[in-house]
């Protein structure tokens, strides 16, 4: 058996390549999509494909409507999203992903740190587990293979 896990939350640095070097050390069987994390490429991928727009909240919305295309697509493909939550960034489309996966009956692991409790309890409350590390995310996911 091996698992899809759809990885949500920012795209500022490289915890994915973190827990994805974490899975292949312990060996677990698991593929991983996530959103498209270059940039600029969210960014504009609503111009390139619709063409120009005529002001910056058209833009916005013509890239917003594909990626959420995209973000729909492989969240219905997952068997599970992890949903990372840290103190640096804004975290709106963590809280979507999660929310959207909770909506599509998708097992969900919140990774927050302690001092985010309160700020995320409602979400919390829906996911299958909440930890405050990746490692704790796919320790609990290794636990899924165990005999």
């Amino acid at each position: 058996m091996e698992l899809s896990v759809y990885l949500a939350g920012q795209i500022h640095d490289d915890w994915r390549e973190e827990i994805k070097k974490l899975a292949r050390e312990m060996e677990l069987p698991i593929s991983f999509t996530g959103p498209m994390e270059n940039h600029d490429r969210s960014d504009n991928i609503g111009e390139e494909i619709l063409g120009k727009q005529h002001d910056a909240i058209a833009k916005d919305e013509t890239a917003s409507s594909i990626n959420n295309l995209r973000t729909q697509i492989l969240l219905q493909k997952a068997d599970v999203v992890i949903a990372l939550f840290g103190e640096k960034y804004r975290q709106w489309n963590s809280a979507m992903d999660a929310a959207t996966a909770i909506s599509l009956n998708k097992p969900l692991i919140l990774v927050r740190p302690a001092s985010l409790h309160h700020p995320l309890k409602e979400l919390s409350n829906k996911a299958q587990v909440v930890c405050e590390t990746p490692e704790q995310a796919l320790r609990a996911l290794a636990y899924v293979f165990e005999n």
